[in-house]
């Protein structure tokens, strides 16, 4: 033990986490191209209206949702690193890009949990997360110029190819810490340090963890927490992916390839990507120097996370003075949503085993589709209707879309608060989950 003690510990969990957020921000630049062409170049020639555009986000929203109720128990069921492959195969392939997507986040998360012990897990998971910023502030620099230069075809292929990349070094690089060369015996201690000490001396030992069967994950309360927690906030996030370049131009001129509109949404993703990253950090702080247990350490955190969305109230209003007031506050709503995602989905390595965790993932992550479906759907239908009323419709001194547009924003502004209390109401105290054998 004390030779294990003076060795230096490895960090190829960090490697892992690379990996997660290279994966993510690739997903997020695929889901990015047509919000970012549809406006400006797809529905010109196509003669898409808005509830047009709501019907495709929201079936995609709607096959995501199915695709996830399957894609977490696959995950558990195949193992992390094949199961994360034959996802990404999807994707790559643009077969279908909701069963691509379906089994990254339960994939990543079970991954994460593989390699980090929980006091960090919400701090890597908001690095990997931040992928999806990254990937939301990537896409606007580069789509809509691909899409002017070579045309909106073009811009689906190439971003649809670099999926060939990461699979390649994904199969390269991941094992499981046990069986992973890279991983040392010291930071395998660091990984494990949630088990038993007796469990972590060997690193030969390997101890089958018993499976929660598929329907009886619903018995328990913690699962609807977090199924709740997606679906009241999921859908908030995927509405201003899809909408904010489309909102941009609707309201104050600036097309997608503008210099302006690409400043804009490139604005916007910037604040939520540095600010989302520190977010993880927070519940570390709280369990570290405050000395709470994660769980509640974590629900302290999304608390403060939940109240960055109620700026958003104030998006619509301030932008009759700047466009640039829109961008920095749904910036800070999304950086708000990032970090609350990070904690969220760090909630499951806390309360369930390692076995279940991709179940538990897909599940939730179908909820949060099926609110997606539920606000780009609807949002679609709502902005035509709006716009052919005009002034007949008034909402907070605004009349037609722009009064649709403060209707949405004032949902997504109060729905991480409504999930939150719903969540600490159904868990209000830490409880892992123990299966008996």
């Amino acid at each position: 033990m004390n030779a294990v003690r003076k060795t230096k510990m490895s960090n190829f969990r960090w490697v892992i986490c690379a990996l997660l957020f290279l994966a993510t921000t690739i997903n997020y630049m695929d889901r990015q191209v047509l919000s970012l062409t549809w406006k400006d170049f797809i529905a010109p020639e196509f003669h898409w209206t808005d509830a047009d555009y709501g019907t495709i986000t929201g079936m995609f929203s709607l096959f995501y949702a199915i695709a996830n109720l399957f894609a977490g128990k696959f995950i558990d069921w195949m193992g992390t690193k094949k199961g994360y492959l034959i996802a990404w195969l999807f994707l790559s392939c643009r077969l279908i890009l909701a069963v691509g997507e379906a089994g990254n986040f339960p994939a990543a998360i079970k991954a994460t949990a593989e390699y980090f012990p929980k006091k960090d897990r919400a701090f890597s998971t908001s690095i990997f997360n931040s992928g999806a910023s990254v990937g939301a502030l990537a896409a606007p620099a580069t789509i809509p110029l691909l899409a002017r230069a070579w045309g909106w075809e073009m811009a689906f292929i190439i971003i649809g190819a670099l999926g060939f990349i990461w699979m390649g070094l994904w199969m390269w690089l991941y094992e499981k810490p046990r069986q992973n060369k890279r991983v040392n015996q010291a930071e395998l201690n660091f990984i494990e340090q949630d088990n038993d000490l007796a469990e972590v001396q060997d690193r030969n030992v390997v101890k089958e963890e018993k499976a929660i069967p598929f329907f009886d994950c619903f018995k328990y309360k913690q699962t609807w927490s977090f199924l709740v927690g997606k679906f009241m906030t999921d859908g908030v996030w995927w509405f201003f992916l899809f909408w904010a370049p489309a909102y941009f131009s609707d309201q104050y001129g600036y097309t997608s390839d503008s210099a302006m509109g690409i400043a804009l949404i490139f604005t916007l993703y910037a604040i939520v990507t540095i600010l989302s990253i520190g977010g993880g950090y927070l519940p570390t702080y709280f369990v570290d120097k405050k000395g709470m247990n994660p769980y509640l350490g974590r629900m302290r955190a999304m608390f403060i996370f939940a109240c960055f969305p109620v700026l958003g109230l104030f998006a619509q209003p301030l932008g009759a003075y700047s466009a640039w007031w829109p961008a920095i506050l749904i910036g800070l709503l999304g950086a708000g949503h990032q970090a609350w995602s990070a904690n969220l989905f760090s909630t499951i390595g806390d309360m369930f085993p390692k076995s279940t965790i991709g179940t538990i993932v897909g599940l939730g992550t179908m909820a949060g589709g099926i609110g997606s479906m539920s606000i780009n759907l609807g949002s679609g239908k709502f902005f035509d209707w709006a716009a052919e009323q005009g002034a007949n419709f008034t909402f907070f001194g605004f009349e037609g879309k722009p009064a649709a547009y403060m209707v949405v924003f004032c949902i997504c502004a109060v729905a991480y608060l409504i999930g939150w209390c719903i969540m600490k109401a159904l868990v209000p105290k830490y409880k892992p989950i123990v299966i008996e054998d």
